[in-house]
């Protein structure tokens, strides 16, 4: 009896060798913390799955289409024709000394990227019910998966640009190098936006009707028709509590050599995307738990 008792003991010595320490073995699972902040150490161990969902998003999106990633090219180019006709041609919107195609679609393209990352965003967490209400995973990846995937249309439809650049002989500046800084000001309203409508979307089924809405008023509010510098000064600045009037007029400052943005005006339309984000991720994080509940 003895001897059984010393090889047991000696066994389980070295079975507790073996595993790793107790803090490397030990998950804690606590509630979802109220306070706007993102966790990147847990979002860094969930990489591999937001890799999964843009890449899932990407393969959908252009799935069993004629033309593929075509439709990113055609799209915006069409788009554009149409409101230069209806805008350049017959309305004759300043332009600020620019071919009004050029001034249009320099502005269409940040405008664009929006759009599509702000409606994917909002639909994000109803459209994966059934993951979220199944496993567990930081939600937060969904809207950060939707804000990614229109990046690469965005960069596909950027070659029109380049093109037009060159048949109008617009050269490019040193500007041209904080043009990704505006859209990741772009990014940061549309996850904001994103977040909060996500939220608004699980408990209000009647929220698909109201973003086209919002999308459309939300357009002809960003000076992306016409310039800002137009208007009178306290159209100015009303309008530039609009993060996207800051991210348009400094894109196209960036890219084509507009009038560069209102130091102030474009201050104000930074605060205000930041403090978008906030009140989103305030709300998100705050209702996160019960959206297996809701949903």
């Amino acid at each position: 009896m003895e001897k059984t008792a010393v090889d047991r003991t000696a066994g389980q010595d070295a079975v507790e060798e073996e595993l790793p320490p107790v803090s490397d073995r030990l998950v804690v699972i606590r509630p979802a913390s109220r306070i706007p902040k993102l966790d990147f150490h847990e979002l860094w161990q969930y990489r591999e799955l937001a890799l999964t969902f843009v890449w899932r998003d990407l393969k959908v999106r252009y799935k069993q289409t004629a033309i593929g990633v075509g439709w990113a090219l055609l799209q915006p180019f069409v788009t554009m024709v149409v409101l230069t006709l209806i805008f350049g041609k017959f309305a004759k919107f300043p332009s600020q000394n620019l071919p009004y195609p050029i001034f249009l679609y320099s502005a269409q393209l940040p405008w664009t990227y929006f759009q599509s990352s702000f409606q994917s965003s909002s639909f994000s967490v109803s459209l994966n019910s059934a993951l979220v209400t199944k496993i567990y995973f930081p939600r937060v990846l969904l809207p950060l998966a939707a804000i990614i995937v229109p990046a690469v249309d965005f960069l596909l439809a950027s070659t029109i640009l380049g093109g037009m650049m060159v048949y109008f002989h617009i050269a490019i500046g040193w500007e041209a190098l904080l043009a990704p800084l505006f859209i990741l000001l772009a990014a940061v309203t549309a996850l904001g936006a994103g977040l909060l409508f996500s939220v608004a979307n699980v408990r209000y089924r009647d929220v698909p009707y109201v973003i086209p809405f919002l999308v459309q008023i939300w357009f002809y509010c960003s000076g992306v028709i016409y310039p800002i510098g137009a208007l009178k000064p306290h159209w100015q600045w009303i309008l530039s509590l609009n993060p996207m009037t800051g991210v348009i007029t400094g894109f196209r400052w960036a890219l084509v050599g507009t009038p560069p943005p209102h130091a102030g005006q474009f201050a104000l339309s930074v605060a205000m995307a930041g403090l978008l984000f906030l009140v989103g991720l305030t709300v998100f994080r705050g209702f996160e738990p019960r959206f297996a509940d809701t949903i």
